[in-house]
């Protein structure tokens, strides 16, 4: 993806912020989060997940990671991914994304 991509991140089509590509590490993207209108609903989901990735505690960040991955979509500039794992702190953002479903572990 080109610096500069613009990327959203959706609720039931309503645009939550947009995410805007500044850096990659593949597979991973990194980018600034603009939060809009909306957002504030669904931040302590990433706060939750985040904290349970700076615990090491992957089995509950897993649990807390489906309510975002159920209830949100995160769209490339060409549209809706088929999956993703966007993480979310402050104004930054990192996602790896695909066009298929991730393989199950």
């Amino acid at each position: 993806m080109p610096i500069g991509d613009r990327w959203q991140l959706l609720r039931e089509g309503a645009p939550l912020g947009d995410i805007v590509v500044d850096g990659a590490d593949f597979p991973w993207l990194d980018g600034r989060f603009v939060p809009r209108d909306g957002f504030a609903e669904v931040k302590p989901w990433f706060d939750e997940s985040a904290a349970f990735v700076d615990a090491e505690d992957y089995e509950a960040f897993e649990r807390a990671y489906d309510r975002i991955d159920g209830a949100l979509t995160l769209a490339s500039p060409s549209g809706p991914v088929a999956e993703f794992l966007l993480h979310i702190r402050g104004d930054r953002a990192s996602w790896r994304w695909s066009d298929e479903p991730f393989d199950e572990a």
